[in-house]
């Protein structure tokens, strides 16, 4: 009895000094598509897709900025969507979206060889801006993974 009494003790003991610790549920991260070799890529959590970029507003910021948004009613499709049938539109003109965060513009330029498609980015809060590399349209394949 005695001896029982000492292991239910070590027990209530043991599990009162874990106490502390707690194991909470994540949501794995899957890196998507990437346009260079960290210029501009994809990430997702959970149904929340992140656009990360290297800033070339300022050169000697090497800053990344990022814009996301959860992928209610197939955003990131539709996203994917807007900005290819911005390269086929006629007159060219820059699109602006809002995010919840950010307002993020797709800004086209065409030149005799090539469109290209930039992301110019403002954050609500903080009205930090960004401007990312430009991207062919092979490029923004490759970025939403789409052969």
């Amino acid at each position: 009895m005695k001896k029982g009494l000492t292991v239910i003790m070590f027990l209530f003991c043991a599990m009162t000094g874990f106490s502390q610790i707690k194991v909470l549920p994540t949501t794995p991260l899957e890196r998507l598509g990437r346009v260079g070799v960290s210029d501009i890529y994809v990430q997702k959590e959970g149904d929340t897709y992140t656009f990360f970029y290297k800033n070339i507003e300022n050169k000697e910021d090497i800053n990344i900025r990022n814009f996301s948004f959860k992928n209610v009613e197939n955003d990131y499709e539709n996203l994917y969507k807007i900005i290819i049938d911005g390269f086929n539109a006629s007159p060219m003109y820059d699109i602006k979206l809002e995010l919840p965060n950010d307002y993020v513009w797709l800004h086209y330029t065409k030149t005799t060889a090539k469109t290209t498609v930039q992301f110019m980015t403002t954050n609500k809060v903080t009205s930090s801006t960004g401007i990312s590399e430009m991207m062919n349209i092979d490029d923004v394949k490759k970025l939403f993974e789409k052969s």
